[in-house]
């Protein structure tokens, strides 16, 4: 039987147990990941760059891109390094931060989407009073109350969590440090403890979740009182992929939460997991984005202004892939299987040449315009990678100069042969 204090370190659920299906997971993560932070930011900077943003609407917007953002984080980069470098540990102390991390975002998150819901039931149904009820100091303190809402309610939950003995080991059957996982861990009956904080938690989430469902219906009342359709459907269009996005959240939040610790299955676990707590801050760019013709149009203005001016859809699509590709090359040589670090030195010298001048040239400004200087720059990822890695390839490789110095001493033997002998 071990106690927390003889506890040092968690030991989180891993993925598979084959290298190939940890790497798979790995790509999975990564690729979720990589949208999640694209998604968000570019949410992030396109608020925050242009004034006619800069109304209740978007205000909030932002702040869950910034709380989707921390969520993920959270999470699923410490499960991509334990793929990748197939361990399970994490410290107490990093279990203790995840914890309380986790908790505050995600909590922040959904009272801001219950303001969120507020914000648009004022917007569609008492247009007229949306000035009054929504200034700019309204809204500030909105989510002032959201964010400091879910910082006090996750310290109440990590303090009493970490306050409980644990006598079932160090072994957490989740992919990242969650409350009711770590509660089983805890001694028979020491948990009840933590009711309390369940019985303030779970009413208020079925309230929060209580006022969205009003929320919404009311605006799709107006709405269906609406006399153009096109508007009847932009508004359902809008409002109804709100709504899934939110509902997948509540109810997969509060499964995980509330059932009984005698039921359990490993894969329905990771899955409720996974849904609650990496596909909203994945999804809810594109829920928030597609369907909003005015945000879509000030990101693609954005990206046309600062990066991208006349490049075509397929150059983006490279550029992102130009991203990926860079973070796994610098993830991959780090993983176990790489033992021998000084043999991928002259790898990472050349992939360090080409990525470097490629993202200078496709990332820098329109208006940082010089011939020489994009000459030289398209000469070093185009023309001298070609020429440099035979050299580089083999003069590092023992076996194939090897090889390569038994070939020319043949041909040069043969060479001489011919060449001495008589006609």
């Amino acid at each position: 039987m071990s106690n927390s204090s003889s506890i040092t370190e968690f030991l989180l659920l891993p993925f598979a147990d084959t290298r190939e299906l940890q790497l798979l997971h790995f790509a999975l993560f990564l690729g979720i990941y990589l949208a999640a932070l694209l998604g968000n930011s570019l949410i992030l900077t396109t608020v925050a760059c242009n004034h006619r943003l800069h109304t209740p609407m978007y205000f909030f917007l932002f702040n869950l891109a910034l709380l989707d953002l921390g969520a993920i984080s959270t999470t699923v980069p410490k499960a991509m390094a334990n793929s990748l470098w197939d361990t399970r540990a994490i410290s107490y102390s990093g279990c203790v931060a995840q914890v309380f991390l986790f908790l505050f975002l995600i909590s922040a998150e959904f009272f801001l989407l219950t303001i969120m819901s507020y914000d648009r039931y004022v917007a569609i149904c008492k247009p007229l009073h949306y000035g009054t009820l929504l200034g700019s100091r309204a809204c500030a303190q909105m989510a002032a109350a959201a964010w400091g809402s879910g910082a006090v309610y996750a310290l109440l939950h990590t303090a009493n969590t970490f306050s409980l003995p644990l006598c079932g080991g160090n072994a957490v059957d989740q992919f990242f440090c969650e409350v009711p996982q770590i509660l089983k861990l805890s001694c028979s009956q020491s948990y009840l403890r933590h009711v309390w904080v369940l019985m303030i938690g779970v009413p208020l989430a079925s309230m929060c979740f209580f006022f969205i469902l009003f929320s919404y219906v009311q605006v799709f009342r107006a709405v269906l009182r609406m006399p153009s359709e096109q508007g009847r459907h932009k508004a359902f269009s809008t409002c109804l992929p709100h709504l899934v996005v939110v509902s997948l959240f509540v109810i997969t939040g509060l499964f995980a939460y509330i059932k009984p610790f005698s039921i359990t299955f490993p894969a329905q676990d990771l899955m409720v997991s996974f849904l609650y707590s990496v596909m909203p801050p994945a999804l809810n760019p594109l829920i928030y984005s597609m369907r909003n013709q005015e945000l879509k149009c000030a990101i693609r203005n954005m990206i046309s202004v600062m990066f991208l001016k006349k490049m075509p859809m397929p150059s983006l699509i490279g550029l992102i892939l130009l991203i990926g590709w860079i973070l796994v090359t610098e993830a991959t040589p780090m993983a176990p299987c790489y033992q021998n670090l000084t043999k991928l030195t002259h790898y990472r010298r050349d992939t360090n040449l080409i990525r470097s001048t490629a993202i200078f040239t496709y990332l820098k400004p329109p208006y940082i315009s010089s011939p020489f200087l994009d000459l030289v720059v398209t000469v070093l990822y185009s023309v001298v990678p070609p020429a440099m890695n035979p050299l580089v390839y083999s003069m590092r490789n023992k076996e194939l100069k090897d090889a390569l110095q038994k070939l020319l001493s043949g041909c040069t033997s043969e060479v001489t042969y011919c060449l001495s002998s008589p006609e």
